[in-house]
């Protein structure tokens, strides 16, 4: 009986070998030297933590410079406590904004002290591809709970949609989660309230905030979000893993020599584009959630610039602010 129990087990159980809690609490403690197709295809979500929707664990203490705490479930917001650092980022952000002709929103959550920034932050973009990691949540959240094996073809179609940005993966991945109305559920539990997949045509077509974004990435970091352990770790090393061509956007902001995890996307409407960056980075030994959307750029080069300008402004706002 005793064999029988471990085998059952051991089928939920997966290795992760890069969590913060084996790397001394850094979320990303290097470049990993193995792709993460090295994950085994057979992944599935042991419970390893509480179930979906308990509180969120309590991050930082409230100080000056706009620290704040993330309750049970909160989204991240602009608070009264935020808003001294959000006019300084504003005022950074006013002649980049000039130069580029185009709309960008950008936030910053320090997962080390708590502090948050945030510009636009519930202004509406296309996502424009980084659904694509809100996709792959849908899809853990929706094995966590029935408790069953991720599979070797949803492994499989993960990693070419993450790592390869594959949009053949990532349509067939929508239909798995039951495409709008499945994202829509998830997002609920995930405490994704403002972003609108559509019912039909290109899931690219999604609108969303930087709250959201930042909120998302809360749940692919934080110990006590509905995802479990082996969730969170599983996807954020698909995102450590992008080909080098998507490695753009966020990790300019990332100290030299640190791992990073990003989901970079772009689309052209009409003449103009849509550029969006979303990942974690870690930067000066502080831990950091960031989330860049923009749109009018007058081509994808302006708007990867753009891009990456915008999180460089914000991360230098959280770090001023907690030093």
């Amino acid at each position: 009986m005793f064999g029988l129990v471990f085998a059952l087990m051991a089928t939920f159980v997966v290795v992760i070998t890069a969590s913060a809690a084996q790397s001394g609490g850094r979320l990303f403690p290097g470049q990993a030297t193995a792709g993460s197709r090295t994950v085994p295809a057979s992944m599935a979500t042991p419970m390893l933590e509480p179930a979906a929707g308990t509180a969120f664990q309590q991050l930082g203490t409230a100080g000056s410079g706009g620290a704040r705490q993330a309750g049970a479930g909160d989204a991240i917001s602009s608070t009264a406590l935020s808003a001294p650092l959000d006019a300084r980022l504003a005022a950074d952000l006013r002649p980049l904004t000039r130069h580029y002709s185009a709309q960008v929103a950008v936030g910053v959550f320090d997962l080390t002290t708590g502090t948050e920034v945030v510009y636009h932050a519930g202004r509406k973009f296309a996502t424009a591809g980084i659904e694509r990691a809100d996709i792959l949540a849908a899809l853990l959240l929706r094995h966590q709970h029935a408790a069953a094996a991720l599979g070797t073809r949803a492994a499989d179609l993960a990693a070419s949609m993450i790592e390869d940005g594959n949009a053949v993966a990532t349509s067939e991945l929508w239909q798995m989660v039951g495409g709008a109305a499945g994202l829509t559920a998830a997002n609920a539990a995930l405490k994704v309230h403002h972003t609108s997949p559509p019912s039909t045509g290109n899931v690219n077509l999604t609108t969303t905030t930087v709250a959201d974004q930042l909120q998302l990435l809360l749940d692919l970091t934080l110990a006590r979000a509905p995802l479990d352990l082996a969730c969170r770790d599983y996807a954020l090393g698909l995102l450590d893993h992008v080909q080098a061509s998507q490695r753009w956007g966020v990790p300019i902001a990332a100290s030299s020599r640190t791992g990073y995890a990003v989901q970079d996307g772009w689309l052209q409407d009409q003449r103009l584009w849509v550029v969006n960056s979303i990942g974690v980075i870690e930067h000066h030994g502080q831990d950091l959630l960031i989330a860049v959307l923009s749109k009018g750029n007058q081509s994808e080069t302006r708007g990867v610039a753009l891009a990456e300008a915008a999180a460089t402004a914000a991360v230098h706002v959280v770090i001023g602010a907690a030093s």
